[in-house]
């Protein structure tokens, strides 16, 4: 399905939303008109110790306050994008912290931004990348905004071990529109658990992003997470290719056979637990 007429779906599924739920507002105007809607899908599994929880938090909380993601987000022609930010562990265990959400200057931004930093640390069992793509799909459908770029964002430090296959939710995405980007967390722990895989770096590139302009951000140490997470975010908004993360810091979609096996994570997993 091209983008095209998933935009149309969307139209047509929020007039119908409206209609059920007594939007008299917005059913006048129709959908909101935003330059792209974007889902944060963070991953809070166990392998995700408190410290990386906060630093992945921190580094959008910052992003989205910086001068250079304000500056992107004027640069486009509307000028405002639509948000939502969901946390994500096995396959049905997902929930939304903040739901859909303008951003169109300094005091919706620092809004969210402080929504954000006080909401409630949680962690879950199993990793679910797939889990987290179908229901990212799900929240955009009847959401209210028109956006002219659709992305799922999702970040972690382990592959998919619960679910579906990652390529299959991928993939799906993919035909209707979707870009999905990705923000592998590598090596920022001492230790590796037995679902880790030191190339996770690798296996988002090959097998979680994909999409139109779909590229992933590498985080290898604390102290970068929150200049790579912002340059991420400005290059996801950003209506021309001058601004966006350095070279060094940008990967984009391979296009070609994976270089690492796209079930590594269920296969540890049966290794490690038999099921």
């Amino acid at each position: 399905m091209a983008g095209s007429n998933w935009t149309a779906i969307k139209v047509a599924a929020a007039i119908c939303a409206l209609a059920l739920s007594g939007g008299a507002a917005q059913a006048r105007g129709g959908p909101v008109a935003v330059d792209a809607e974007i889902v944060f899908a963070v991953d809070v599994s166990y392998s995700m110790d408190r410290i990386e929880q906060e630093m992945q938090r921190d580094g959008y909380v910052q992003a989205l306050t910086s001068p250079e993601f304000l500056a992107a987000l004027k640069s486009n022609a509307i000028g405002k994008i639509a948000v939502a930010y969901m946390q994500w562990a096995s396959y049905g265990d997902q929930d939304v912290v903040i739901p859909w959400t303008v951003i169109d200057g300094p005091e919706s931004a620092a809004a969210v931004a402080k929504r954000l930093k006080e909401a409630p640390f949680r962690r879950a069992q199993r990793t679910s990348i797939s889990g987290a793509i179908d229901a990212a799909m799900k929240m955009f459908g009847g959401n209210g905004y028109d956006g002219a770029r659709l992305v799922i964002d999702v970040s972690g430090d382990g592959p998919n071990n619960n679910g579906r296959i990652v390529t299959d939710a991928r993939d799906d995405a993919v035909e209707q529109g979707f870009t999905i980007n990705g923000l592998p967390l590598v090596g920022i722990r001492e230790w590796m658990n037995p679902a880790d895989i030191r190339e996770l770096d690798v296996y988002y590139e090959d097998c979680v992003i994909g999409g139109p302009e779909s590229f992933s951000v590498t985080i290898r140490d604390t102290k970068s997470f929150v200049e790579a997470t912002r340059s991420k975010l400005v290059r996801e908004i950003a209506s021309g290719p001058q601004i966006g993360p350095e070279p060094s810091l940008l990967t984009r979609a391979q296009g070609k056979e994976p270089r690492i096996s796209c079930t590594i994570g269920e296969a540890l997993w049966r290794q490690r637990w038999g099921n």
